[in-house]
Formats: C-alpha cells, structure tokens, sequence
C-alpha cells in the first residue's frame, strides 16, 4: 500500500470536516464530489450557491449531500464576525470591518476552523500561500510552544533503503526563506510529528543538515544548525534527533558511522532537516525529478491544520490534501 493510500485509509476511518474556501472553483469542485464519494472527508464548499451549482454541472459533478454556504449570506457571519472582532480588536479592528472581512470565503473558512464547526481548512487552487498563512496565522495561531508555521515535504522513494523503507520526511521547503537556530530547531519538532503522524513512523530519526558534520568545518552557517540541535534536544529531549550532518552522513549507514560515530541517527535518518529555504527547496525538487520520489506537501505548526495547493494543482491533488488534512485534524 503506497504512503497516500495508507492516509486515505487514516482518513476514512475517523472523517472530518474540511473547508474549501475556494467552492466555485472547478478543480475543488470535482474534488469534493469525490471526496464525500470516497469518504476521505465532509468537504464544505463556501461560495454563491448558484455559482457553485453553475460549475457543478459544467464539470459533470454531483454535490448531493454536500454542504455549500455563502459566507455573504451566513447565519453565522454574525458570530464569526463578533469572535473576529474580539480577537483582532486590539490589532485595530472595528466591528464594522470584522462583519465586512468575515464575508471573504478565506477569513469565513478560517473563521470556521477557528470555532469549531470545520476541522480544517484547503486553499491555493486561486490563492496564494499568503492569502492563506496571513489569517490562519491571525485567527488559529501557531501551537502552544511554537514561534513558527513552516513545511514538510513526505517523500516516497523508489530505494527502500533510504529513510523508512522508502519514506523521507524534508523540511522547511516552502514557507521560511532562512530561519534561526530557535526557529530550525522549531522546524524538526514540527517534521518529526508530521512523520508519526502522516508517514506512520513510529520511531522519528531527525538529522539536522549542514555542509558540515559534526564540526568538520567551521562557518556561522554550520554554527547554526550546531545551535539549532541544541535547543532542539533541550524542547524535545526524547525525540532522536542529532545534528550537524551532510546529507550523505544522514542517509547512508557506512558513512554515517564513519563520519559520525556513536550517532543515534547518522546513516539511518528518516526526517531531514534542511538550513534554509533554498536548500530545501532544491533538496526535494531534486529527489523528486532525479530520484523518481512522490511528494507530499503539508504545513505544519498551526494550532488547527491548514493546507495550501499549488495553483497548477490537479483534482487529484486536492483530494489527496483534504486526506492529509483530515488525518491531521485527527
């Protein structure tokens, strides 16, 4: 059974609600037909009902069953705009702006999540990740003890030597350009959960990577991520998790024990853990085109699960995201 089929399984056995801000859309609507047809979720579409309708039968796509609500004509809007208010009061807003914001399907959906009546929330088919992370991170807020909202890429690997039989989990490859050392260490706490949580690892390996291991070479950069083990081991002193190692280090066992003897994780790291952005984002793309691996893209971090698509996303994609998002939200 491959990674998704095994999250569409974990989705299917405890259903969710997910809302789809973005319910006049083509790509969410077929895929919210799907999704309640699959069972992977209740999707709610936000949007006109006669837009969302209009779509519905030009894509050949049956909503039966699936709720639709227009965020401008809500019985809840007067709710969601009165907790929004309370909320952002001290940021500035008035009533009459929180009554006016919570009509955007986006703040209604996030709003939703933030009270209760969806359990998570799946944008970006139209949307960009900031139209997103800017309310969700307003109204729902990173989790107790985290400064910091990022993202894992779950990698499944043809070589089922590598990671967990074939399963990878790398971090930060979309959200923060170039992090501290608090907040990298932030990043591996956030992936190791991902990894039990999504992947189904049981036992997280986390190595935290550099140009370096373990003082082979000395830079402010290497410094970082030395730092950035350490404070990680101090907020999460049972995680198995070590640091500063080159990615041949973390992945490889005979190099591992050569270049980091003694390490819990050298050469059998399952989650890795990349010092910036541009090394992430590279690190999974080229696993991906050369390497042959499926990805996965989630946010991690927040107090309630938000997931963002890629605007070129397919149907296939959005359904596989509300699976992921309905497991987080377990």
């Amino acid at each position: 059974m491959s990674l998704i089929e095994k999250i569409r399984a974990k989705a299917q056995a405890d259903v969710k609600k997910i809302v789809l801000p973005e319910g006049d859309e083509p790509r969410t609507v077929k895929a919210a037909e799907l999704i309640k047809k699959d069972a992977l979720a209740e999707p709610i579409l936000l949007g006109n009902p006669d837009a969302v309708a209009k779509v519905a039968a030009k894509q050949g796509a049956d909503l039966s069953g699936i709720e639709v609500i227009d965020p401008c004509n809500s019985v809840k809007s007067g709710e969601y705009a009165a907790a929004l208010y309370e909320l952002r009061k001290a940021k500035g807003m008035t009533e009459e702006s929180a009554k006016e914001i919570v009509k955007d399907p986006m703040y209604y959906g996030i709003m939703m999540v933030k009270l209760g009546d969806a359990d998570g929330l799946v944008s970006g088919a139209v949307h960009t990740t900031g139209d997103m992370l800017r309310p969700a991170l307003q109204i729902i807020k990173a989790k107790p003890g985290m400064s910091i909202v990022s993202s894992s890429f779950l990698m499944e690997c043809p070589n089922k030597d590598l990671g967990e039989d074939g399963l990878l989990v790398y971090a930060d490859c979309v959200v923060n350009p170039c992090p501290n050392a608090e907040e990298t260490a932030q990043i591996a706490i956030s992936a190791a959960e991902t990894a039990k949580v999504l992947c189904g690892i049981e036992e997280p390996r986390v190595a935290l990577l550099s140009f370096s291991t373990k003082g082979s070479a000395k830079h402010d950069l290497v410094t970082k991520m030395q730092e950035a083990t350490r404070i990680a081991h101090e907020l999460a002193p049972d995680l198995l998790l070590d640091g500063e190692m080159q990615f041949d280090a973390a992945l490889v066992p005979e190099i591992g024990a050569s270049k980091a003897p003694g390490s819990p994780v050298a050469g059998r790291a399952n989650v890795l853990i990349f010092p910036d952005l541009q090394a992430g984002n590279i690190g999974y793309k080229i696993t991906q085109r050369i390497g042959g691996a499926d990805c996965f893209a989630v946010l991690q971090g927040l107090a309630k699960p938000c997931n963002d698509l890629s605007r070129g996303c397919s149907v296939e994609d959005i359904v596989n995201t509300v699976a992921m998002t309905a497991v987080q939200a377990q």
